[in-house]
């Protein structure tokens, strides 16, 4: 004789619905919601159209939901889509880490791929004695460098779970619990302008003559917005209402827009130092106090373990000292 029971039957743990989960199809989920198209998606993860359709068609199923949408030139992501997209590209992330954990781990040997957010600036500071000290310690390795957006102060706090680390000067929206920080480099913000700007004399200029010229000004928000770039706040700081010729979302690109014009520009000195020759732009003395810049590694607590990443901070710091 059988007992029935009267309780009804439990559901399924989180564990037993994790693994019956295809979690591959996370991969091709994250390249859906990024690229917003089947066949790009395919391309990222080297699949066939017709398996990353297949994989679309399972994922629709899961959910209950069209996830991408197709509308006029394309295809759009839904509600719920829009939801998924933080939670998927952390779910990737953290499962990047965990597979790429080393317990013993060998510069010389390892493919682990190191992604770190920073300004073009760095890059040109600090790019080519990485890449050639990569090349001859660990020349497997791979680096994947992410270039600043002007959102850096709003994103910070959230992608910087998904990186080795962001290289930037010191921002509130970073100064979080579980960001850590260590200073790299310094430097200071100088004046320039070209060699044959036809308004400059040959003396000093004065500090209130600064806002009569026109300037290329890098990460200038638009009217109204909140400065969020150290530059447009220095400016602000000292006083000065630029009158801006040239707005552009790159500090590379500034020497460049004063060559061979009558515009000044703030730009880096270790940035002048390389360019200025070459495009023939002259540093001014404005009779300005130092306007430093503190270049520094944030990164998430959540690395701290990880004796990969901890050699790749030393690096960078290495790398750094160089200077």
């Amino acid at each position: 004789m059988r007992l029935r029971s009267n309780l009804a039957p439990s559901a399924p743990s989180p564990v037993a619905r994790l693994a019956k989960v295809d979690l591959n199809l996370l991969v091709i989920l994250r390249e859906l919601l990024r690229e917003r198209s089947v066949t790009r998606a395919a391309e990222r993860v080297a699949l066939t159209q017709p398996a990353a359709s297949a994989a679309l068609a399972r994922l629709r199923r899961h959910f209950n939901d069209e996830l991408l949408v197709r509308s006029r030139g394309g295809y759009t992501l839904s509600p719920l889509a829009r939801q998924l997209v933080e939670h998927v590209e952390r779910a990737c992330a953290a499962a990047e880490r965990v597979f790429e954990l080393e317990s013993d781990f060998h510069p010389a040997t390892t493919t682990r791929e190191f992604t770190v957010l920073m300004a073009d600036y760095t890059v040109a500071v600090l790019g080519q004695t990485l890449a050639r000290h990569l090349s001859q310690v660990a020349p497997r390795a791979r680096l994947h460098l992410r270039v600043v957006r002007p959102a850096l102060a709003l994103e910070a706090p959230d992608v910087i779970r998904r990186l080795d680390g962001i290289v930037a000067p010191p921002m509130d929206s970073l100064m979080l619990a579980h960001v850590r920080r260590l200073e790299l480099f310094r430097d200071r913000w100088v004046c320039v302008a070209s060699r044959a700007n036809r308004l400059l004399g040959d003396g000093p200029v004065e500090l209130e003559r600064l806002a009569d010229f026109a300037w290329v000004v890098p990460y200038l928000p638009d009217p109204g917005a909140p400065a969020t770039a150290p530059l447009p706040q220095q400016l602000a700081l000292l006083g000065i209402q630029p009158q801006t010729a040239v707005r552009v979302d790159s500090y590379l690109a500034v020497p460049y827009m004063v060559a061979g014009t009558d515009r000044i520009a703030f730009v880096q000195a270790r940035l002048a130092e390389r360019l200025a020759d070459a495009l023939g732009l002259r540093v001014l003395d404005c009779a300005l106090r130092p306007l430093e810049i503190i270049e520094m590694l944030w990164w998430c607590e959540d690395h701290d373990g990880d004796p990969a990443h901890a050699w790749f901070r030393r690096t960078l710091l290495e790398v750094s000292a160089g200077l």
